[in-house]
């Protein structure tokens, strides 16, 4: 039988689960394992047990969402009522890069030229 939670505490994978941090519970679980997830500048095990007043930081993707709880949820809720669980104090995201050209030949259309080739060079010299 798995352990009883504390009055007024959820379960750090659970909880992140539930205000829409990331699309699945396991994704969460996941997430606490690989060392993803800090509450209170602390790594943290999926079974954790949150509180109100929690500063959670999770790491997805090369992003850090900063949020401290303000409400406990076990079930998955929608966006609107999730997003009242928390407090987000993360930083803006980075801005989105313009968009990338990429090079793209025509198969079959045979060896490129050296004007083609140097248009390519450019290309790369520019996106890299």
């Amino acid at each position: 039988m798995a352990a009883e939670e504390a009055p007024g505490t959820v379960r750090v994978d659970s909880w992140i689960w539930s205000v829409r941090l990331t699309k699945t519970r396991s994704l969460a679980a996941a997430a606490c394992r690989g060392g993803h997830v800090r509450v209170n500048n602390e790594r943290v095990k999926p079974a954790y047990a949150v509180r109100p007043g929690d500063e959670v930081r999770l790491r997805d993707g090369g992003y850090e969402r900063i949020v401290v709880v303000r409400k406990l949820i076990r079930k998955r809720v929608g966006a609107t009522v999730a997003a009242e669980c928390y407090v987000d104090h993360s930083p803006p995201p980075p801005p989105r890069e313009e968009l990338v050209v990429v090079a793209l030949r025509d198969r079959g259309a045979g060896r490129p030229t050296k004007r083609d080739r140097r248009e390519l060079e450019r290309l790369h010299s520019r996106n890299g």
